[in-house]
């Protein structure tokens, strides 16, 4: 368990922060920006468990949730401390696969997608559908940063990402079917045609 008994260092005064190993990076540095995004999206996800805190029917998709949080910040974690051989916490496999499960667990019961949808629904759907655009941002955060020379982030941690916003996709459409119903995209609705 981790204990913070005070929460500003002024450490990061000068327009850096310090990475798991101590060394001192720039704020928007790609790695800072990639486990800043992963952090984004945890409290996007934060935002959609609250809408179902009352809501005794999705209890399980909650508890899916709180892992995924918990995930999320192992990843935040792991992206952290650079893959240079220092012992970290790191995503794994088996977190993947947990995740994809629950995708299949959610998805049995829904109807086939005719069409796109549009983000939205019920308030819980809907705060799901961010949750994906921030975790997709995220994801595109990690890909920078595992082409940008000398960093390295690991497959599990991609694959993760990848994963999470399906899920989250997943749960919206099932959210909405218990709810409101998916919100189709009508092509061309916009041009008055």
């Amino acid at each position: 368990m981790v204990r913070l008994t005070k929460i500003y260092t002024r450490g990061g005064d000068a327009g850096t922060t310090g990475l798991g190993t101590g060394e001192r990076r720039h704020k928007d540095d790609v790695r800072i920006e990639a486990y800043g995004a992963v952090d984004e999206a945890n409290s996007c996800i934060g935002v959609a468990r609250a809408l179902l805190s009352n809501a005794p029917q999705h209890a399980t998709l909650a508890a899916n949730l709180a892992a995924i949080q918990n995930d999320l910040f192992d990843l935040g974690a792991d992206l952290c401390v650079p893959e240079t051989g220092a012992r970290a916490l790191r995503i794994t496999d088996q977190q993947v696969d947990r995740l994809e499960r629950e995708i299949d667990a959610l998805n049995a019961d829904l109807e086939p997608l005719q069409s796109f949808i549009l983000p939205g629904g019920s308030q819980a759907a809907a705060a799901m559908h961010v949750a994906r655009a921030v975790v997709r941002r995220a994801e595109r955060r990690m890909v920078r940063l595992a082409a940008a020379p000398g960093e390295i982030v690991g497959a599990p941690s991609l694959k993760y990402v990848n994963r999470l916003s399906d899920f989250l996709f997943v749960a919206a459409r099932y959210l909405n079917r218990s709810g409101e119903g998916d919100i189709l995209w009508v092509p061309g609705a916009g041009t008055g045609v």
